[in-house]
């Protein structure tokens, strides 16, 4: 009798060993995201100093929702999914999210909120997305994808706030 060798699942990978291998998948998060952070921090060098009305809440924007959350939406995904998502769904992922942050910047600077709630409905497709790929998670440790899902329904809940904020704006 011979003893069938089955590949380790991707929950049983050490951390350092499946965030090297999932690099790839969690790249253009990463990448973007810092761009994004340190756009944000220059805004907010020049905000004040130039008189920029939005700059506080353009470089909050982009550390938080350009930054922060993209890191945390794509590095989470690469690290909990039981499977690196394919190319196809982090392109997907990446363009939702950027047309949601460039949008909503865009219908901020340009009072038009119909671009708003245009990224607002990106976000909705990109969280959609994001969802998806850790919905088969197993990881040993419940609480990190109970936090990744946590930060989903934050943006969930922040998205119609903004929306709601933006058209009230322009009243």
């Amino acid at each position: 009798m011979t003893d069938v060798i089955h590949p380790p699942r991707a929950a049983d990978v050490g951390t350092g060993e499946r965030l090297v291998e999932r690099w790839p998948s969690a790249r253009p998060f990463l990448v973007i995201g810092v761009v994004s952070i340190v756009a944000g921090g220059a805004v907010a060098a020049v905000a004040r100093p130039t008189g920029f009305e939005l700059g506080s809440w353009m470089a909050a924007y982009l550390v938080l929702v350009g930054g922060v959350a993209q890191i945390a939406l794509g590095a989470g995904q690469a690290w909990m999914a039981d499977e690196p998502p394919s190319g196809a769904t982090v392109y997907a992922e990446v363009a939702c999210w950027n047309l949601a942050l460039g949008a909503t910047i865009i219908g901020s600077l340009a009072s038009a909120p119909v671009a708003t709630a245009v990224g607002a409905v990106a976000t909705v497709v990109a969280r959609i997305l994001f969802l998806r790929g850790v919905r088969h998670a197993t990881p040993r440790v419940r609480w990190p994808l109970h936090l990744y899902r946590g930060l989903v329904a934050i943006v969930l809940v922040s998205a119609p706030i903004g929306l709601f904020l933006a058209w009230a704006r322009h009243r």
